[in-house]
């Protein structure tokens, strides 16, 4: 899969943890819209989707730019990510 990327995503809301492909070839952006569906199917609901969520990284905390290609970024294989 040379187009995806096996992360980890971190949700502290829910003290859950998800192991997520994401497609390397979009924003940041995008993929935060599609995580954040995927852990509210997950989560039966209890994870509510707004406009305010972000992606962080798991090892600095440092904020992602939502306009930013994930290719682009230091995100890859193993990477840990914050959803919030």
């Amino acid at each position: 899969m040379k187009n995806k990327v096996l992360i980890e995503l971190i949700v502290p809301v829910l003290e859950e943890r998800y192991d997520v492909y994401i497609p390397v070839n979009r924003k940041v952006g995008n993929v935060i819209e599609l995580c954040s569906k995927v852990v509210s199917d997950l989560s039966g609901g209890y994870f509510t989707v707004t406009d305010d969520l972000n992606l962080y990284s798991g090892i600095d905390g440092s904020m992602y730019d939502i306009d930013e290609i994930v290719r682009k970024t230091n995100i890859r294989n193993g990477s840990k990510l914050i959803l919030m």
